[in-house]
């Protein structure tokens, strides 16, 4: 074979390699998002956010964007860091975790929601939560719910472990979740809703946390209201 002849063979050699890594990388691609979902943008804490500091424009450098696949993002996670502008955490949000609209609260709240802290009960403020299959208990406004969190499997087993984060707390409001909205509160997961719980800093601070790591929240008549 002359030198040229085979400088085509291995050119041709070389070339059909390339698409059979392409094809191959593409299929891993493919079986990775079916198995945990398109990725999706989440804003994370770069540096720790001081509670009821609020998120002003030279902060944002504070907010760092990630893509995620869809099956890890906590409900209520934002997907812009210009979400949080005006916003105050409620709590200090440690650096590398995801910020959530509900660990969020706009200037004034703690005024507007003093004329209902007699409504809600000491200590409790008003906190919005995705949830997911809660549209049945749109008639239970005013009563008293538990919320159910089912975490992300560890290990092998491919079930989370489900348990009671707040129990016997008022529902306050319950709207279906737009997903379109760009409030960082609405859930992209199917039947889901935004719930209104009239909620202690412990308990607010409880379900961030769950937030973190949950599948899916899910709110049931609690035996306390009933």
């Amino acid at each position: 074979m002359s030198r040229r002849a085979r400088a085509i063979a291995f050119a041709l050699a070389a070339a059909a390699c390339a698409a059979l890594a392409a094809r191959s990388v593409s299929g891993y691609s493919a079986g990775v998002e079916a198995q945990l979902g398109s990725l999706e943008t989440a804003v994370v804490a770069r540096s720790a956010l001081q509670a009821k500091r609020p998120i002003g424009s030279a902060d944002l450098h504070d907010l760092e964007v990630r893509r995620v696949p869809s099956r890890f993002l906590p409900s209520g996670v934002l997907h812009a860091p210009s979400e949080a502008l005006g916003r105050a955490p409620a709590a200090t949000i440690p650096a590398g975790a995801y910020v959530l609209s509900a660990q969020l609260v706009a200037p004034g709240a703690r005024r507007r929601t003093t004329g209902e802290a007699s409504t809600l009960g000491p200590g409790r403020a008003p906190v919005e939560i995705a949830v997911t299959g809660a549209a049945p208990l749109a008639a239970a406004r005013g009563g008293r719910v538990d919320v159910i969190v089912t975490a992300e499997p560890q290990g092998d087993s491919g079930e989370g472990r489900t348990y009671v984060a707040v129990t016997g707390v008022r529902l306050l409001d319950l709207r279906a979740a737009d997903p379109g909205a760009g409030d960082g509160v609405s859930s992209s997961l199917p039947d889901s809703s935004v719930a209104t719980l009239a909620l202690t800093r412990a308990q607010a601070l409880r379900l961030i946390q769950a937030q973190n790591f949950a599948r899916e929240v899910r709110l049931v008549t609690s035996a306390q209201g009933r």
